[in-house]
């Protein structure tokens, strides 16, 4: 097949749904696929690119330091590159996908979307992430001006499905995890040598409300073993600076870093414990990485994130909201270590079901069902379709 993914931020892997695009890409292409991509940055093969969106300054600070820009949609180049494909995939329901939809409709290529953007990613950011009418009304925004078009809907988990569900998207829906790099498997290391006495817990997530970062603060300084603590939070975000300083009350300073793929793995391979504290998740590709490294992952339990569906127990389980709660959890792996280096054996095992290759392999799957039901021709293993 020759596939576009339509991406407005492509580039860089500082965003969650950037690093899934990327790695989808290189997996559909190690399936043997001919992958294109349209977004936004620098020139590269089987690239066609777009100028941003101009913010004003406040606006571009807070989308830049989540990792995202915001492609402006060109219709020539848009046109040129879903000529070539058999099918477009739309990873993000912004001004370039809603064009780039138009134009595939106009032309009557096969087309899915992936649901990456949760409204509370939104809402949390204007202090509405509570707001039930709020984000029903941005579930509905979507809906009429995106996904309204499509009969395929890719979703990284049945949370995000149930809640599509809810909210009167019609479409058939794939529940298809994103997948765990390969990269991600047991593996420990010695730690560092200011780390060498500490236990590391370690959390991984943009810094942003509904990350929670601030719960996890509060949570280590009523641990019983605070001082022997060291955090690491890893990532990037417009809350940075208010974490830094709500993170001096802690005996050891929290380390704050935004870590290339090979320095996160080691510093996964350096930790003792996960820590996943979000009040709102699509999925966490984060967490699972973590897990499947070896490391033991303690999850709020959010009614409004998917992640709680990856613990094995309520051992890994603490009250969505309170820093009680997830205090006596830490206390509790701390306390057990015998417990913790048996079930960091059993979560890596369980991260195995979600393998990259794996989740592609379904991915192609809709892809085909798409080119079938669109073009009554069915794609024959990975060959094209086009002449």
């Amino acid at each position: 097949m020759r596939v576009l993914l339509v991406m407005d931020q492509f580039d860089n892997d500082n965003n969650g749904t950037t690093i899934t695009a990327r790695r989808l890409a290189s997996a559909l292409r190690r399936h043997g696929h001919e992958v294109y991509v349209i977004g936004a940055g620098k020139k590269e093969d089987h690239k066609f690119v777009v100028k941003t969106y101009p913010l004003p300054p406040i606006v571009k600070q807070l989308v830049t330091s989540q990792g995202m820009v915001f492609a402006r949609p060109n219709r020539r180049t848009l046109r040129e590159a879903i000529c070539q494909v058999d099918v477009v995939h739309f990873l993000m329901p912004f001004r370039l996908s809603i064009k780039g939809l138009k134009i595939a409709e106009e032309l009557g290529v096969p087309r899915t979307a992936a649901f990456h953007v949760q409204p509370e990613n939104i809402t949390y950011s204007i202090c509405l992430g509570t707001s039930e009418p709020v984000n029903r009304r941005i579930y509905q925004f979507f809906y009429k001006h995106f996904y309204y078009a499509f009969t395929h809907i890719h979703c990284p988990s049945r949370f995000i499905a149930d809640q599509l569900v809810e909210n009167g998207y019609g479409a058939k829906l794939h529940v298809i995890s994103n997948g765990v790099d390969p990269d991600f498997v047991y593996r420990k290391i010695p730690k560092k040598a200011e780390w060498m006495d500490r236990f590391v817990i370690l959390m991984i997530g943009r810094f942003s409300n509904e990350k929670r970062q601030d719960l996890l603060i509060e949570g280590i300084k009523k641990s019983r073993y605070e001082s022997s603590i060291q955090l690491v939070m890893a990532g990037q975000g417009p809350k940075k600076e208010d974490l830094r300083k709500l993170g001096r009350v802690l005996t050891h300073e929290p380390v704050m870093e935004f870590y290339s793929h090979e320095d996160l793995m080691d510093v996964i391979a350096m930790s003792d414990l996960y820590v996943h504290a979000s009040d709102a998740e699509i999925e966490a590709i984060s967490c699972m990485e973590a897990f499947s490294s070896g490391l033991v992952p303690i999850i709020a339990n959010s009614v409004k994130s998917a992640t709680p569906q990856f613990a094995l127990d309520e051992r890994s389980l603490f009250e969505a909201g309170s820093s009680s709660s997830l205090a006596e959890k830490i206390d509790y792996w701390m306390e057990h270590e015998r417990e913790r280096k048996e079930m960091e054996q059993a979560y890596s095992e369980h991260g195995k079901q979600y393998s990259l290759d794996a989740c592609v392999d379904r991915m192609e799957e809709m892809f085909r069902e798409e080119i079938e039901e669109r073009t009554g021709v069915k794609p024959d293993g990975n060959d094209g379709i086009k002449g």
